[in-house]
């Protein structure tokens, strides 16, 4: 039977079956993943995972169709899992956990699949009140916020955090943190909506299609401007990000449309600003399990939240070409591959 544990030596070994991708596709629509069957077992620091959920990310979508130039193929994509330990070092079996990775999905086989190894210090325990699904959506999202705040400082209290694109996961996740830190958070939307997420405080938000972004957070501070900026959009908020940004204030970038921008190296040293990169590609599974650990308290008390899982957005393995449509199309939603 697929998945059935047998002993392989003093492990144990199963067939998993999973996403196959055999190259890269020109587009999302032509993507054509198959579902392959294939022996897996634990190395002596790796714990064997039953994968009960797996998220799918844009970058899955990206590197998918060529836009990581170093994602290897053949290879089963997925950077995010949760799922139960059935095979690993003394105290690990029977452990319900969750993780990601920078190097899961891209240059090694990932987590679109029924089983998973990954070196034990990655896993971090999933927290009893959420579900596996929920487990699944936070890897990513969180944790390329976590270290957006870690590299350029955490916020406190009294400080004020500017979040461009608030409404997407990422902003959610650095909503999230920040309030919990005891920051002010001021969200910046494309159109008129409120916010979408948990928050431990009032979030006030700025609409950029009717409002100057600058002047209004200027407005909003008593001309101080925000002390952090979280850019989860790139260039076309990059000016204003740094005309919104107070003395010392640090702009954090995750991404990019076009990659070139207009530069005032006068603004920047005057200003004293920092600019702080974050590519969560560079995580290895280990790396990233720390800074998950980092969260799994707020998880536990309630102050961070995993995000809402709908039941449209879950999909089986066998339904992995829809899932990467729907984070291709830019759905809200937080997609979940669910393999059994």
């Amino acid at each position: 039977m697929p998945g059935e544990v047998e002993r392989v030596g003093r492990s144990v070994g199963v067939e998993a079956r999973c996403v196959r991708l055999s190259a890269k596709a020109e587009t999302p629509a032509s993507l054509a993943p198959d579902i392959e069957r294939r022996p897996l077992a634990r190395n002596e620091n790796q714990v064997l995972i039953e994968v009960r959920a797996a998220a799918v990310n844009p970058s899955d979508v990206k590197a998918a169709t060529g836009l990581m130039a170093y994602a290897v193929f053949p290879r089963t994509p997925g950077r995010d899992y949760a799922g139960i330990v059935i095979d690993g070092p003394p105290g690990t079996v029977g452990r319900e956990v969750f993780g990601s990775s920078g190097d899961l999905g891209i240059r090694r086989d990932g987590t679109h699949a029924t089983h998973l190894a990954v070196e034990a210090e990655a896993i971090v325990e999933k927290p009893k009140n959420i579900s596996f699904e929920e487990a699944a959506g936070i890897g990513v999202p969180f944790v390329t916020a976590i270290e957006g705040f870690r590299r350029a400082g955490m916020p406190k209290s009294g400080e004020t955090v500017l979040v461009m694109g608030v409404n997407g996961k990422v902003g959610q996740a650095v909503v999230q943190i920040a309030t919990w830190a005891g920051a002010r958070v001021i969200g910046v939307v494309r159109r008129s909506e409120s916010y979408a997420g948990h928050s431990n405080s009032p979030v006030e938000i700025v609409d950029a299609s009717t409002t100057d972004v600058a002047t209004r957070v200027r407005e909003l501070t008593g001309g101080k401007g925000a002390d952090i900026v979280f850019n989860t959009v790139g260039d076309p908020y990059f000016l204003t990000a740094n005309q919104s940004l107070a003395l010392r204030g640090r702009q954090i970038l995750i991404a990019a449309i076009n990659p070139v921008v207009p530069f005032n190296i006068l603004e920047f040293y005057r200003g004293q600003h920092s600019y702080v990169g974050i590519d969560t590609l560079g995580l290895s599974s280990s790396a990233t399990g720390a800074v998950l650990a980092e969260l799994g308290p707020g998880f536990a008390s309630g102050h961070l939240k995993p995000f809402p899982i709908l039941p449209h957005a879950i999909f089986s393995l066998e339904q992995a070409k829809t899932a990467f449509l729907a984070v291709a199309g830019s759905s809200r939603d937080r997609v979940i591959l669910r393999p059994s």
